[in-house]
C-alpha cells in the first residue's frame, strides 16, 4: 500500500524512472540455456476410480445387509450417497496401509450412517433404523472399505516398486547426496534419484552429480525424469529458471526439508518433510478464488457505494478536483495495470509518484485525507480492480514498476510473487508488514502464501483483515 508516497525507499537509491524495462518473471527454459523437452505431458496422477469403486462396493455391501431388515429403498440410496460424499480424500504415494486409513474411513462412514439415520427417523419415524442395525451396517462398511482400499494401495505400492519415478535432486552436493541415499534406502517412496544438480562435485561416491545443462538434459531424456527434489531453501531462487524448465518438461517439483529437526508437514518422503511447489506463474488460485473475488467485491461495491459517493464528494469539496488517483502497478506475470485509489496526496510530478516510497510530512495533509489513509478507506476503489480481474482480494500487494525492477534484483524470490494475482490484502499485511517494513520479510510471506494457497486460507485472511480495520493504523 505505497501509492503517492514521497519518502525514499530504504536501501534502494532512486534513479531515473523508465531507464530500463521491468522484467519480473524470467522466461522459463531460456535463462540457463537448457534444451529440456518442452510441453511434455506431466506424470499422470493416480486415478481416483479404483478407490471410488472400493468405497462404493463397501457401501453397497453394507446396504445389502440392511436389505434383509426391509428398510425403505430411498434410505439405502441415501446411505450409499452420503458414504461416498464423506469418503477419505485420495491419498498420495507412499500409499497408506490397512490400519493407516482406519480412522479416516471410520469417521466418514460413522458420520454418514448416524446423520442419515437421524434425518430419516425425523422424516419417517415409522421406518426408524434400530441401533443394532445401524452399528452392524457401520461395522460392515468400515471393515469392507478398509480391506478393499488396502488392496488398491497394495497394488499401487507394488507397481511403484517395479517402476519408481526417476528424480533429480537439486541443491548442495553433500545435502543432496544425503537425501538421495535416504530415498534410495526406502523404495516404498516410489522415487529413484538418478542425478544431483549441483554447482560443483564434492568428494565421495553416490548418485552422479550433474554440473552442466547438457548433463541435466541428457539425464532427463534418458531416464524419463518425472520428479525434482529441491533440498535447500536457496535453490528456489538460485535455480528458479532450471526448476521452471523442469516443471515445463512435465516434472513435479517438491521442496524437501533436509534439516534434521522435526517439523510438521502434510507430506513425507523417506521421513523428510516435503511439499509440492507450483512453479507455473499462470496459476492464479483457480476458478474458486476468482469466484470468491467476484462475489465479495461485487457485493461490497454495492454495499459501500453510498460511502464511496460521500468520500468522493467530501474529498472534492475539501481538496479540489482530482478525486481518483491512478497509478501503474505490476500484476500477475509482470503485466502492468492501473490501480485506483482515492487521492489523499498530490505528488510534485509523475516521477516523484513513481519513484518515492512513502508519504513525507503526513501531518501537512488535510484532516479528511489523513482519516482516509488511517482507516484504509482510500483503498476501497481497488474493489473495482478486483471485479475487473486486475487484482484479487487476497494476494501479494502490487508495487510500481520502478520498485519491482529494483527489488527483483536485490531480493531473491521477489519476482516469484507475481505467480499469482496481486491483492488488496495478504498474508504479509495481516502479519504487520505494511508501509515502511522489510521487503525481504514481505517477499517470504508472499511466497509462502502462494505455495500453501487454499480457499480457506483466503477466507481466514479476509476475516483477519476485517478485524484489523477495527483498529486502523494506516498504510
Amino acid at each position: 500500500m505505497t501509492a503517492e508516497r514521497t519518502v525514499p525507499s530504504p536501501g534502494v537509491p532512486p534513479r531515473e524512472h523508465g531507464s530500463s524495462p521491468v522484467s519480473v518473471m524470467p522466461q522459463r527454459g531460456t535463462d540457463n540455456g537448457s534444451r529440456l523437452p518442452a510441453s511434455r505431458p506431466p506424470a499422470r496422477p493416480a486415478s481416483p476410480v479404483p478407490l471410488l469403486v472400493a468405497d462404493g462396493a463397501a457401501a453397497l455391501l453394507a446396504a445389502g445387509l440392511l436389505a434383509g431388515t426391509r428398510p425403505h429403498p430411498p434410505l439405502l440410496a441415501l446411505l450409499v450417497v452420503a458414504s461416498l460424499l464423506l469418503r477419505p480424500r485420495t491419498a498420495r504415494p507412499p500409499w497408506p496401509g490397512l490400519l493407516d486409513e482406519l480412522p479416516a474411513v471410520f469417521g466418514g462412514v460413522a458420520v454418514a450412517w448416524l446423520a442419515t439415520s437421524a434425518l430419516w427417523a425425523a422424516y419417517r419415524p415409522e421406518q426408524t433404523l434400530s441401533l443394532p442395525s445401524v452399528l452392524t451396517g457401520l461395522a460392515a462398511q468400515v471393515a469392507a472399505g478398509c480391506v478393499l482400499r488396502a488392496l488398491v494401495h497394495g497394488r499401487r505400492r507394488a507397481a511403484l516398486r517395479r517402476h519408481p519415478h526417476a528424480a533429480l535432486v537439486v541443491g548442495p552436493a553433500a545435502t543432496a547426496q544425503r537425501v538421495a541415499a535416504a530415498v534410495l534406502r526406502h523404495p516404498r517412496c516410489g522415487v529413484r534419484p538418478v542425478g544431483i544438480v549441483a554447482g560443483q562435485a564434492e568428494g565421495g561416491e553416490g548418485v552422479p552429480v550433474l554440473r552442466t545443462d547438457e548433463e541435466v538434459e541428457r539425464a532427463v531424456i534418458q531416464n524419463g525424469v518425472r520428479a525434482v527434489l529441491a533440498v535447500d531453501p536457496s535453490v528456489r531462487a538460485e535455480q528458479a529458471p532450471l526448476l521452471r524448465s523442469l516443471a515445463d518438461a512435465g516434472c513435479l517439483v517438491w521442496e524437501v526439508d533436509a534439516d534434521a529437526a522435526p517439523r510438521p508437514a502434510r507430506e513425507r518422503l523417506a521421513g523428510f518433510a516435503c511439499r509440492r511447489l507450483d512453479l507455473d506463474p499462470s496459476a492464479g488460485g483457480g476458478a474458486g478464488k476468482r469466484m470468491l473475488d467476484i462475489l465479495v467485491s461485487g457485493t461490497l461495491l454495492l454495499l459501500v457505494s453510498p460511502l464511496l459517493l460521500v468520500c468522493a464528494v467530501t474529498l472534492r469539496i475539501c481538496d479540489g478536483p482530482g478525486v481518483v488517483f491512478r497509478q501503474e502497478r505490476i500484476g500477475r506475470n509482470g503485466q502492468p495495470f492501473t490501480l485506483l485509489k482515492f487521492r489523499t496526496h498530490r505528488p510534485v510530478d509523475e516521477h516523484e509518484s513513481a519513484t518515492r516510497w512513502s508519504v513525507a510530512n503526513e501531518n501537512e495533509m488535510r484532516r479528511f485525507c489523513r482519516m482516509l489513509r488511517r482507516t484504509s478507506l482510500d483503498e476501497l476503489l481497488q474493489l473495482w480492480n478486483v471485479l475487473r480481474g486486475d487484482m484479487s482480494l487476497v494476494g501479494p500487494r502490487p508495487e510500481r514498476p520502478f520498485f519491482v525492477s529494483q527489488f527483483s534484483q536485490t531480493y531473491p524470490g521477489y519476482a516469484a510473487r507475481h505467480r499469482m494475482r496481486t491483492g488488496i490484502t495478504g498474508l504479509a499485511q495481516i502479519n504487520g508488514l505494511r508501509g515502511d517494513t522489510s521487503i525481504e520479510d514481505r517477499c517470504r510471506f508472499d511466497n509462502a502464501y502462494i505455495d500453501d494457497w487454499s480457499l480457506w486460507q483466503d477466507v481466514c485472511i479476509l476475516l483477519r483483515t476485517a478485524a484489523a480495520l477495527v483498529r486502523p493504523t494506516g498504510s
